[in-house]
């Protein structure tokens, strides 16, 4: 993947697509995909905002089962079997538990009918991925962290896991090599119109400083918060806070789905990355969307709420490891609870030909997508259809996955990768693996982890760095990596990483400290 500004210099395009999230990058690897031709911007770094700050699930959403909408979580968990297919190596399953206590707000026979609904929304699927009902010593020994103190039952069923950022960047590069232009750290500073109708944009590049106008026929918002800013003066939707915290592992390869006692919220404890991911919360806000922070009464709620109900562990603010915030848009409703509130999504057509894709769901994106692609071609008189239905993603192997995974593992320890690092490596990376495998080759010390509480080695970092359109450094330790969340990062180590991103990038010593600076600030001053 390889930046260049100078496509989109007074460049006529079919389709001008305005923000690089999930739904900005499903739609242009759609349309590129159906011929059209396309650019798509950012002006930030792919997946920056709400797309990196999910809970990392592709699952159908068991809650809004509660809030009667059907149609969404079947169309999500279609979207969860399509991808167990298509992306083997970027969403893998994961089995929740969902203990049932004397005090649990949904009782037994409650959850046991939404789980068979669950199951028969999912359509047919293998016998293994229905739900499963454990007695309360079996679900006690099942996830030994939790307080069994009124236990009476409990629940097992199947979701999905990803990692959010990589995703977004799999389908950027995939949109790239189908003949989309697309350029992180570049902003719609103007539209343009000619009678009342928009025909281009004029566009600044952050990394060079270039302004340069881009004709397009179409133009497409997929900017998600930029789109319902609440100090300007059109707000689509409802804006609000989701925090998950970053905790020491205490699950292994199945998570948990809990209610808050405090206001009977769903929560979730996953394991990613061999840690913890604890979250999340739901909030109105009406703050400053481009620094959207974790606050203290954030944590609080999380960390009494996890107490509440874990045994092994006593977390405190002292045990995270990291923590981020993100914003959802959600469609404007007089609910006092944005929980209660549903995730649909909808496409809004303004006056001058603008369509603005508002709200929706990380898991469900690609069906929206699909859905504002049509509008495209029928507006454009493209007759083309869908070409992402069941479509392997641009990193699946094209070989057999079980086949291909098991003979790059054996490949990956034979270079000395460690076993785990490895296992993530092939998830992170797909089929590109082997170009990794080419540098371990070159130098065996890039075989080593980056840091050694963490599944990532150094040659994962230096192909990052070198083929992902890294502008930042954090970019590259916070999207490419996740290191700015999983780790405690020293300034020392920091340093470190950095001296290491700077010779692939050909940074000078004033561009490093300057990056360092600028991470320090945001990621390690608390």
């Amino acid at each position: 993947m390889q930046r260049d500004f100078s496509k989109v210099k007074d460049q006529r395009f079919d389709v001008l697509i305005c923000g690089g999230g999930v739904y900005g990058a499903w739609t242009a690897y759609d349309a590129a995909l159906r011929g059209l031709k396309v650019a798509v911007v950012d002006q930030g770094d792919w997946a920056c905002a709400t797309s990196s700050a999910s809970s990392k699930l592709i699952h159908g959403g068991l809650r809004y089962l509660e809030m009667l909408n059907f149609k969404l979580v079947r169309k999500s968990l279609a979207e969860r079997q399509m991808l167990f297919k298509a992306a083997p190596h970027r969403v893998w399953p994961l089995r929740f538990g969902v203990p049932v206590y004397n005090h649990s707000r949904i009782g037994s026979f409650r959850l046991s009918i939404g789980l068979m609904i669950y199951d028969w929304l999912a359509g047919t699927v293998p016998r293994d991925q229905h739900h499963r009902r454990l007695t309360p010593t079996e679900f006690a020994e099942r996830f030994p962290c939790l307080d069994n103190t009124g236990l009476k039952a409990g629940y097992t069923y199947l979701d999905a896991q990803t990692d959010d950022a990589r995703f977004v960047l799999e389908l950027i590069n995939g949109a790239q090599t189908a003949g989309a232009v697309c350029l992180n750290y570049c902003k719609v500073i103007g539209f343009v119109e000619v009678n009342g109708q928009l025909c281009g944009a004029e566009i600044y590049d952050n990394v060079s400083g270039e302004t340069t106008m881009v004709h397009a026929a179409q133009l497409v918002n997929c900017t998600g918060q930029w789109s319902s800013d609440p100090h300007s003066k059109t707000q689509y939707g409802r804006l609000t806070k989701g925090v998950h915290l970053i905790m020491p592992g205490i699950l292994e390869d199945e998570a948990l789905l809990l209610t808050t006692k405090t206001d009977g919220r769903v929560f979730f404890i996953i394991p990613w990355y061999g840690l913890t991911l604890l979250g999340t919360t739901d909030n109105d806000y009406s703050g400053d969307i481009d620094h959207v922070t974790v606050e203290a009464e954030d944590i609080n709620y999380l960390l009494t709420e996890a107490n509440h109900i874990l045994k092994t562990v006593n977390w405190t603010e002292q045990d995270i490891i990291g923590r981020f915030a993100g914003l959802r848009v959600l469609k404007p409703s007089a609910s006092a609870s944005p929980s209660n509130i549903n995730r649909d999504w909808e496409l809004i057509t303004s006056d001058n030909g603008l369509l603005s894709s508002i709200g929706g769901k990380f898991t469900s994106a690609r069906e929206d997508a699909a859905s504002i692609v049509d509008i495209l071609c029928k507006n454009l008189g493209c007759n083309e259809s869908c070409q992402t239905t069941g479509k392997s993603f641009p990193w699946s192997p094209v070989e057999d996955y079980q086949q291909w995974s098991d003979a790059a593992l054996s490949e990956a320890i034979s270079l000395g990768i460690d076993d785990e690092s490895a296992h993530w490596l092939l998830r992170r990376h797909g089929s590109q693996v082997s170009a990794i495998f080419e540098l371990i080759e070159q130098d065996a010390e890039l075989a080593k982890r980056i840091m050694p509480s963490l599944p990532f080695i150094m040659a994962d970092l230096i192909f990052c760095a070198k083929h992902e359109m890294v502008v930042h450094l954090e970019d590259l330790l916070r999207r490419r990596l996740p290191l700015l969340i999983l780790a405690k990062v020293t300034p020392d180590e920091l340093q470190r990483l950095a001296e290491t991103a700077a010779k692939v990038l050909n940074w000078n010593e004033d561009t490093m400290n300057r990056e360092v600076e600028l991470c320090m600030q945001k990621w390690l001053i608390r």
